[in-house]
């Protein structure tokens, strides 16, 4: 085995581009840092052809255009395992589009594998096994360590090997075209948005008063703050569990925080004045809104439900997960909408031809077995 090829300079990125364009397929994979900065951001892009392992380094490489292109182009297709959170990374990164997208890992899915992680699908087809150790290491760091760097080619360098194999099983069980529209539909995955009612989904959060909310919603702005003015993850500053309970008790004293799991001397002292400030502010404030949630008609949920039941039962006979046959936001909107004939759900199921083809008149029949009961 060769190499990796370390690319952190314009020119090394213009030459591997140059390369790349001449290939049908390369596999990609990337590292962030997630569990080391209030932002994460990706820190290592993984790339492999037949005959390279290319590792690229976003944090040095200012315009990573030349690799835009490249992910853009429909005439090349791109391997990934798991590829959602990478793609999200990419495109939140750089602004990166994607075409022509093959996924080990939704293929697996569709094909009813029960062991679907890349550790395990590695070592059954090619006796390889991955150091877990790596998985939450510290990737923003600058040099990476050698073994570092062994182990993230690793999880590029057998993609292509992988998805050979696995594409012949789609072929012989007749599955491609499910693994198509779930592979063009990983092309559209989007970015999520930041959500400013993240104190209502701590975990506890609902068991609180009005006040003890609002307690708890500048227990969380605090932890936000402190968290991006140390640049680490949120979590490493305060748990959820422990801004929950703090809210509970409104402590008034630094004494009854004591008994605070997760809070221990070392951290109580360095946040003790900002905590109970926070408590004393959050007595005299309105609550925050509780995010407003729709209420669904009792109609609407019995046409889900049968859509689930039907789901369901596709599934056992296709010996895949129940969102491999139609996903769960897609269900949703047919539910909602209620298509009465073909045409109509033919108009919400427009990225899902093949599915359409195959079980649009069993779901017309799913929603509207209510009336002929």
């Amino acid at each position: 085995m060769k190499d990796p090829l370390w690319i952190a300079t314009p020119s090394s990125l213009d030459s591997m581009a140059q390369s790349l364009n001449r290939t049908s397929i390369f596999a990609v994979d990337t590292e962030s840092n997630s569990l080391f900065a209030y932002r994460e951001q990706v820190c290592l892009i993984q790339i492999s052809t037949s005959d390279n392992d290319y590792l690229i380094d976003p944090l040095e490489l200012k315009d990573l255009s030349p690799l835009g292109r490249l992910f853009a182009n429909p005439d090349i297709e791109k391997v990934f395992h798991a590829g959602e959170y990478d793609l999200i990374c990419l495109k939140r990164d750089f602004g990166f589009e994607f075409r022509n997208l093959f996924d080990t890992m939704i293929a697996g899915r569709i094909l009813g594998r029960k062991v679907i992680g890349l550790s395990a699908m590695l070592e059954e087809h090619f006796g390889v096994t991955l150091d877990k150790k790596w998985q939450r290491a510290n990737w923003g760091i600058r040099p990476i360590p050698a073994e570092q760097l062994a182990y993230a080619r690793m999880d590029s360098h057998f993609l292509i090997p992988l998805r050979d194999r696995i594409k012949q099983e789609l072929v012989e069980a007749g599955r491609t075209a499910l693994a198509e529209e779930d592979f063009h539909r990983l092309e559209r995955t989007p970015i999520p948005r930041p959500n400013g009612d993240n104190c209502w989904k701590i975990c506890g959060g609902e068991d609180l008063t009005t006040q003890q909310m609002a307690i708890l919603q500048l227990l969380f702005e605090y932890r936000e703050n402190q968290a991006r003015k140390a640049n680490v993850p949120s979590f490493k500053v305060l748990t959820n569990s422990v801004l929950v309970e703090i809210a509970k008790i409104s402590p008034s004293t630094e004494e009854d925080l004591d008994d605070i799991k997760g809070l221990p001397p070392r951290l109580r002292k360095r946040h003790i004045d900002g905590l109970l400030e926070c408590v004393r502010q959050g007595q005299h404030i309105n609550p925050p809104r509780r995010p407003s949630r729709s209420k669904k008609d009792d109609v609407l949920i019995e046409r889900y439900e049968n859509l689930k039941s039907w789901r369901k039962k596709t599934a056992a006979m296709y010996h895949v997960e129940s969102d491999v046959i139609l996903a769960r936001e897609v269900m949703e909107q047919i539910a909602a909408v209620n298509p009465r004939a073909q045409s109509e759900l033919a108009a919400l199921m427009a990225n899902f031809p093949h599915r359409l083809e195959k079980f649009g008149s069993e779901i017309l029949q799913a929603i509207n077995s209510r009336e002929k009961k």
